[in-house]
């Protein structure tokens, strides 16, 4: 009994943390309800350039990468 409460609590302390996923995957979370939220209120105007849409993309692509990223590490 006792060799298997140390070896299940051996195993509980292996797993990694998974803040990093649930950090990234947050951000994404704010990011796509501002996003979405800019573009309900605003409609055609939004976002005001080709370059401001351009960057969104950019951010969006690269918060998206970091939550997979994140995923995979922590898994």
């Amino acid at each position: 009994m006792l060799t298997a409460l140390i070896t299940f609590a051996a195993e509980e302390g292996a797993e990694p943390s998974k803040v990093l996923f649930y950090v990234c995957g947050g951000a994404l979370v704010l990011w796509a309800l501002g996003v979405s939220a800019l573009g309900i209120r605003s409609h055609e105007s939004w976002p005001p350039s080709q370059s401001a849409a351009r960057g969104v993309i950019t951010v969006s692509i690269v918060l998206v990468l970091l939550a997979m990223a994140s995923a995979v590490i922590t898994a």
